[in-house]
């Protein structure tokens, strides 16, 4: 009887609290979330990561930061590389020795290597200090690329640093550091 009593006391007060009857429903507006909230996919709005690449101009590397949506994988990068400098970066002097070029196969980076397949190009020159200068100091300039290597169909190939010398040892932005220009 004690149970009985208790229970019946316990439905009668929760009758007292709750919400006043209302002729239509209406939404309500948690003031409060419980739990852990949505997870929401986080935006790069337009323009929000910045792109470094570098271009030609009067014989120099020039770096060059365009901002873009989101940040670009290595293949995308070069894409942007080779496809030369926009019209604000032309009207500025700038060019590019890789404009209209097929030489870059594909580019795939390897424990913070990035290694740039070339195609076999019948009378094809790969000794374009300017052109090995941009790619190396382009891809070099992320933060997950600490060294750029060469290949042709898929053996290491000798290219030139900035001083003419040819190497097969991975590269840097310091190898080609003279030739880098102040915008």
């Amino acid at each position: 009887m004690l149970l009985a009593g208790s229970v019946l006391a316990g439905l009668v007060g929760l009758a007292g609290c709750g919400v006043p009857d209302e002729d239509s429903p209406r939404p309500i507006e948690p003031s409060l979330i419980i739990g852990s909230p949505p997870a929401q996919a986080p935006s790069n709005p337009a323009g929000a990561v910045v792109e470094r690449l570098y271009l030609v101009r009067d014989d120099q590397l020039v770096a060059v930061e365009r901002r873009v949506g989101s940040t670009a994988d290595v293949a995308a990068l070069l894409g942007d590389l080779v496809a030369g400098p926009t019209e604000a970066e032309r009207d500025e002097g700038l060019s590019s020795a890789l404009t209209g070029t097929d030489l870059i196969a594909g580019v795939r980076l390897v424990d913070g290597t990035a290694e740039v397949s070339f195609r076999p190009q019948s009378g094809g020159r790969t000794d374009d200090i300017l052109a090995i200068g941009q790619i190396v100091c382009t891809l070099d300039a992320r933060t997950d690329v600490d060294t750029v290597r060469f290949l042709l169909d898929g053996q290491v190939l000798k290219v030139p640093r900035a001083d003419g010398s040819l190497t097969e040892l991975p590269l840097t932005v310091a190898d080609y550091r003279t030739l880098i220009a102040e915008r």
